[in-house]
C-alpha cells in the first residue's frame, strides 16, 4: 500500500474504511535460507536490506512477542552521529545518512526531525574534550559548532544559566541529528521486508538452536521445528539468553534503563539536550511530552522495569537542569533491557558455528544505529565478510584485548557505559 497526503484525505472523509493491513501474518514455512531471530528495529532492517540489497527473500523474522515490542518501542527516540572513536564514528555516520534518506526509502512517515542535539559542558576539560570530538566528526565529514553560553542561550533559553555546581560553560551542537518516532521506524521497515517477500512470524518464540558438526541447521520453536541455512541473533537484551543456546557465553551484561515523558507543554525545547554532569537527555515531542532519561539502573536484569531510587536521580538532573520541569507531571515511565558490552560498543560478527552470526552489544546506541546496523549485518549474512563502516565490530577483541572501542574512557566495566 502507497501512502500520500491524497490518500490520508480520502480516508478521514469516507470513514478510514480503506486501509488494508500492512503485512503479511504467515504461518512459518519449515526450512527458509536465512532465520533472523528478534523482530525489533534491528532484526526488521536486517531482513529488509537483505531483501532489497542482496535479493535474499527467502527469510523469517522470528519474533516471540508482537514486533516492535522490545527496546525499539522503549527508547527517547534521539538519533545522531557525535562519535569520536574511529570504529564508531564511521558507523554512526553512515546510519545518519540512511536516516536522512529514509522515509523516502521506506515510503513511510518516520516523523525523522533533524531538530539538532546540544552536548552541553561544564568545564574547562569538558569543552576540551568536545573540541576534540567536534574536529573528529567534522573530519568524519559530519557536522558540529561549538557554541559559547550566549550561543547555547539562544537555542535553549530554559535551562539554568545560573547553576553554581555546573556552571554552562557552552555547548557542541549537532545539527543534523534529532529525533524520530520509534514505532514507525518498525513499522516502516517491517512493510518494506513483507513486500520483498520476508515472513514476519509473530508469537514464535525460539526455544532451542539445532546445531549439528558445528554447523547451524535451524531452530528449535513454540511453533515447531524450522530449518534454515543461516540463522541471525539480534534480541538485544536478551543475547545471553539466546547464545547460551548455541553454547556461547557472551560478554555481554543485561541492565534496565529507564525512560520518562511529562505531559504535553507548550514548546519549550527545540533540541535534544544532553546535560554534561551526568548521563541524562531531554527532548520534547510532537505532541508536547518532554522525553528524558539518565543512567542505567545499575543492577543486571531481564525486567522491563526500573527503580525508585534512579527514577529520583534522573528527576533530581532533570531539576538541575531545567528548574521549570517541576511544574509539569510526569505522565509514564518504562524500562527498556539494554546489553552492554565491557567496551562501550556493538558486536556484529560470525561465530564459531557455521551459519550462524551474532548482533549485540549497543548499549546506549541502539535506537540511532537501527538503519546501518541492519544494513551491515545484512551485509555479513549474505557476503560472509564484514561491511565496512562494521569491520571494527568484532567478537573477538574482548578475548585478545585488541581493537577495544572504549567510546566514554570509562574501562571495561559494564555499568559505567
Amino acid at each position: 500500500m502507497g501512502y500520500s497526503g491524497f490518500k490520508v484525505i480520502k480516508e478521514g472523509l469516507f470513514g478510514q474504511k480503506g486501509w488494508k493491513p500492512v503485512w503479511r501474518n504467515p504461518d512459518p514455512k519449515p526450512e527458509y535460507d536465512v532465520i533472523i531471530i528478534g523482530g525489533g528495529g534491528h532484526g526488521l532492517s536486517t531482513a529488509y536490506y537483505l531483501a532489497k540489497e542482496h535479493g535474499i527473500t527467502n527469510v523469517a523474522v522470528l519474533e516471540k512477542g508482537y514486533l516492535g515490542g522490545g527496546n525499539i518501542g522503549r527508547n527517547t527516540t534521539i538519533v545522531r552521529a557525535n562519535y569520536f572513536l574511529p570504529g564508531n564514528s564511521e558507523f554512526y555516520s553512515h546510519s545518519l545518512k540512511l536516516w536522512e534518506g529514509m522515509e523516502q526509502d521506506l515510503n513511510y512517515n518516520t516523523m525523522m526531525s533533524q531538530r539538532g542535539v546540544l552536548n552541553l559542558f561544564h568545564s574547562d576539560g569538558q569543552r576540551d574534550a568536545f573540541v576534540r570530538r567536534g574536529n573528529a566528526m567534522i573530519n568524519q565529514g559530519d557536522d558540529a559548532i561549538l557554541l559559547s553560553p550566549e550561543g547555547v542561550r539562544e537555542q535553549v533559553p530554559f535551562i539554568d544559566f545560573e547553576n553554581t555546581r555546573f556552571p554552562i560553560y557552552g555547548g557542541l551542537l549537532h545539527k543534523r541529528g534529532g529525533t524520530a518516532r520509534h514505532d514507525a521506524v518498525a513499522w516502516g521497515y517491517a512493510r518494506g521486508a513483507d513486500q520483498r517477500g520476508v515472513d514476519l512470524i509473530q508469537n514464535c518464540e525460539v526455544t532451542g538452536i539445532d546445531i549439528q558438526g558445528g554447523v547451524v541447521k535451524g531452530v528449535q520453536t513454540s511453533r515447531g521445528p524450522i530449518r534454515a541455512k543461516k540463522v541471525a541473533i539480534v534480541v538485544a537484551g536478551r543475547s545471553s539468553q539466546v547464545a547460551e543456546m548455541a553454547g556461547m557465553r557472551l560478554p555481554i551484561e543485561s541492565h534496565v534503563l529507564q525512560a520518562f515523558v511529562s505531559e504535553g507543554v507548550k514548546p519549550v525545547l527545540n533540541n535534544v539536550v544532553s546535560f554534561g554532569m551526568g548521563h541524562f537527555y531531554i527532548s520534547q515531542s510532537d505532541k508536547g511530552g518532554l522525553v528524558f532519561g539518565g543512567d542505567l539502573d545499575f543492577y543486571a536484569s531481564y525486567a522491563a522495569r526500573g527503580n525508585l531510587p534512579m527514577a529520583e536521580h534522573v528527576m533530581d538532573a532533570a531539576m538541575t537542569l531545567m528548574p521549570a520541569i517541576g511544574k509539569a507531571r510526569v505522565l509514564r515511565s518504562w524500562g527498556g533491557i539494554m546489553d552492554m558490552s565491557p567496551d562501550g560498543s556493538p558486536i556484529i560478527d560470525k561465530t564459531d558455528t557455521d551459519g550462524l552470526f551474532l548482533n549485540c552489544g549497543w548499549c546506549y546506541g541502539g535506537f540511532k544505529a537501527v538503519p546501518a546496523s541492519g544494513f551491515a549485518y545484512a551485509h555479513l549474512i549474505a557476503k560472509d565478510t564484514p561491511y565496512k563502516t562494521a569491520a571494527k565490530f568484532r567478537l573477538d577483541r574482548f578475548a585478545t584485548g585488541q581493537g577495544l572501542l572504549d567510546e566514554e574512557g570509562t574501562g571495561s566495566q559494564h555499568n559505567l557505559h
